[in-house]
């Protein structure tokens, strides 16, 4: 699976923004999507995932309610809205996808993904 990450760049606190990750070599409705974010010196962290079905997603408690993921099938996307961005919301944002049909929790988990992509760098300033 091929995962590319775009929509990323410089926005103001309490600004949006909209990532995409678009994805080829599998239907999207096959895959579990993540995101992920990493910021300098520190570990990779999960943000959100949505299902195969996309019936389910699941957030960190420090995006509830801010981030909402989706996906759209026709253009095998998988988008990540965020709103009121926080400067403590910089990081480079991954998707990563795997096939595995894990549960909800462990999809918190980096070491499940198969596949990633390269990132995009989100700059939240205050």
């Amino acid at each position: 699976v091929l995962l590319v990450e775009s929509g990323g760049g410089l926005v103001q606190s309490g600004g949006s923004l909209r990532l995409s990750c678009e994805v080829s070599g599998r239907a999207v409705g096959g895959i579990f999507i993540g995101w992920f974010r990493q910021s300098p010196g520190k570990e990779r962290v999960f943000v959100a995932s949505i299902s195969r079905t996309g019936e389910f997603t699941y957030y960190a408690d420090d995006v509830q309610g801010r981030f909402a993921i989706s996906r759209d099938t026709a253009r095998q996307t998988v988008f990540l809205e965020m709103n009121n961005l926080k400067p403590e919301d910089t990081a480079i944002y991954y998707c990563a996808s795997t096939l595995t049909r894990w549960r909800l929790v462990e999809l918190m988990t980096p070491n499940v993904y198969e596949d990633w992509g390269q990132g995009t760098q989100v700059t939240v300033s205050s």
